[in-house]
């Protein structure tokens, strides 16, 4: 995709995502919803998936009433889930041009008691949901990348794959780190087939998965953070705009950190 030309330097050209298709993988709440909140508002298709079928609906209900949002429920901690997932996406559209992988888990215990079933749980969605599903979705990626110049695959990460974290949860941060490493060989599979894969490494965002811990403008979390804040949705879905634009059409294999500094300067 070219944007060297004069009529390419506009922000709507290097911006826009209008009229794009994208699959957003734990859509239905979060991180995800924000993501997928930003991509709807802002003109494109987007399918939302999430382990939890009354979530997707619902979200895909709130978010359709800025355009288009349809819901895909599956379970992507399963080889069967992230084929059923391409299956039903394969039944509305040929070619996709983002897929932002999402969909995550994590497992808090002490070192001594960390259980094996907290492990596997976490890899299992984290790490090995996001190879298989990006495996199953090649297809559709490169009709994407075919037809239009490129096609996308933005993995979520963690802050927690850069540094250690403060808190036990060990599979959480290996499984995020893999999911780093993941990107870039992928990225270097793919570049020859203009599919560009980058990752974004989130800080703490006001989610449920991290409500214990910014229970107020006071949590530890919000004090450590160079900022001073947690995440707002437009910050992270800025960011995934960026990489699904034609502003990001010579970056692959990058990891960008959405974290207010705490990977960086903290």
């Amino acid at each position: 995709m070219t944007v060297n030309a004069a009529s390419g330097l506009n922000i709507g050209t290097l911006f826009g995502v209008a009229g794009k298709t994208v699959i957003v993988t734990g859509g239905g709440r979060g991180i995800g919803k924000m993501i997928a909140e930003g991509f709807v508002r802002n003109g494109a298709r987007v399918y939302i998936s999430s382990r939890s079928a009354s979530d997707c609906e619902t979200t895909a209900q709130e978010l359709g009433a800025f355009g288009t949002c349809i819901a895909l429920p599956c379970d992507l901690s399963t080889l069967a889930g992230t084929q059923q997932l391409a299956d039903h996406y394969g039944a509305h559209e040929t070619a996709l041009d983002i897929l932002i992988n999402n969909a995550g888990a994590t497992w808090g215990s002490p070192l001594d008691d960390f259980p094996e079933s907290g492990w596997d749980k976490t890899m299992n969605l984290n790490l090995k949901g996001v190879f298989f599903l990006t495996q199953h979705l090649l297809g559709p990626l490169r009709a994407a990348a075919a037809a239009s110049g490129d096609a996308r695959i933005i993995n979520i990460a963690s802050v927690d794959a850069l540094r250690p974290s403060p808190m036990d949860n060990f599979a959480y941060g290996a499984s995020k780190a893999g999911c780093l490493m993941l990107t870039r060989q992928l990225a270097k599979r793919l570049a020859a087939e203009n599919i560009l894969v980058n990752a974004i490494a989130p800080g703490p965002f006001k989610t449920k998965m991290m409500a214990a811990f910014l229970a107020d403008e006071d949590a530890e979390l919000i004090r450590a953070n160079p900022l001073r804040r947690s995440g707002s949705p437009g910050d992270i879905a800025g960011t995934a705009i960026f990489l699904g634009s034609a502003a990001s059409a010579y970056m692959t294999g990058a990891v960008l950190p959405c974290d207010g500094g705490m990977a960086e300067i903290a």
